[in-house]
């Protein structure tokens, strides 16, 4: 019963018996591996960014390492979010096989993220930080933000569209990451719990609104008083 109840959250039905009980047990079993790769993931991550973190003056080193903290990171904070997909996944398709390739190429497009950030990303002032949480804030009250985390939610296609879906609706989101400290675990939590919840939660502008605000507020915060501002500058 409790695996039920947990499996539910993520779309899966055990009360309600899909195409049949091998798929649902599939789904199941689908669901349990994601989030067990997300942990993995997590140890990984935060293993990696040991002592790497220096705020917004953090160096990204050289491309191999930060494309290989960069895919650890995504498996931490996207797969999660990625489940309730997975299992949609496995219902339109019939077969639990297919969520290897499907998981691996939402993953690589989240990779490929990494080739477009690493040559543009330098160690930067308060200025450019908040400059960027307040565009991160204002592009969640976008149309383009609604459309896409709606396709994201929806989407049971192939991991290359779900995965271009979730780059469009959590874009601003990993711009902010960049933005406070690309190797700050507290900031990448932060950010991973939003885009879990806005996986798993339908749009509601009584919940996005003040979000949104918060953002640009903290945005506004980092450009009037950046010394106040936890872990954006590097201890003394």
């Amino acid at each position: 019963m409790s695996d039920q109840r947990h499996t539910a959250a993520f779309g899966v039905d055990a009360t309600h018996a899909p195409r049949s009980t091998a798929t649902t047990r599939g789904s199941a079993a689908a669901v349990w591996a994601t989030l067990g790769l997300a942990a993995v993931a997590w140890v990984v991550s935060v293993w990696q960014m040991n002592g790497m973190d220096m705020g917004i003056a953090t160096e990204l080193g050289p491309f191999a390492f930060f494309a290989a903290l960069w895919v650890s990171m995504m498996a931490a904070m996207m797969f999660p979010g990625a489940a309730p997909a997975v299992v949609r996944h496995i219902r339109a398709s019939g077969r639990v096989l297919g969520v290897p390739p499907f998981l691996g190429t939402y993953l690589a497009v989240w990779a490929l993220v990494s080739v477009a950030v690493y040559p543009v990303y330098r160690p930067h002032g308060s200025s450019a930080a908040g400059a960027a949480v307040v565009a991160a804030g204002l592009y969640e009250l976008t149309p383009l933000k609604r459309r896409f985390r709606q396709r994201c939610r929806e989407s049971a296609g192939s991991g290359l569209r779900f995965g271009l879906c979730c780059i469009g609706s959590s874009i601003g989101l990993m711009l902010m990451l960049l933005a406070l400290g690309v190797m700050n675990v507290v900031w990448m939590s932060v950010i991973a719990v939003v885009v879990l919840a806005q996986k798993l939660l339908p749009a509601k502008a009584a919940i996005d609104a003040p979000l949104a605000v918060a953002i640009v507020g903290l945005g506004i915060w980092i450009l009037l008083m950046p010394a106040t501002v936890p872990g954006l500058t590097p201890p003394m």
